[in-house]
C-alpha cells in the first residue's frame, strides 16, 4: 500500500524502535489503522481494528497472569 501524503494525514499512535502504529485519514474521510512490525505492515479498517484491539487486551490479560 504506497503512501500518498498529499490526500491521507498520518498520526502516529505508538512506536518503539522496532514497531510503529499508525492512522491514516484516507482521502474519502475513511480511517485505516497500520501496524509496522520490522519488515512486515499490517493494514487494518476501523472494524478490524477494534477486533485487533480487543485480541491484544486478551493477550495482556492472559500474560499478566
Amino acid at each position: 500500500m504506497a503512501i500518498n501524503t498529499e490526500s491521507q494525514k498520518r498520526k502516529t499512535i505508538a512506536e518503539t524502535d522496532s514497531y510503529l502504529a499508525w492512522t491514516a485519514e484516507e482521502a474519502d474521510g475513511e480511517t485505516t489503522f497500520h501496524l509496522e512490525l520490522n519488515n512486515v505492515t499490517v493494514h487494518f479498517f476501523t472494524e478490524e481494528w477494534q477486533e485487533f484491539i480487543e485480541l491484544a487486551r486478551a493477550l495482556v490479560e492472559q500474560a499478566d497472569k
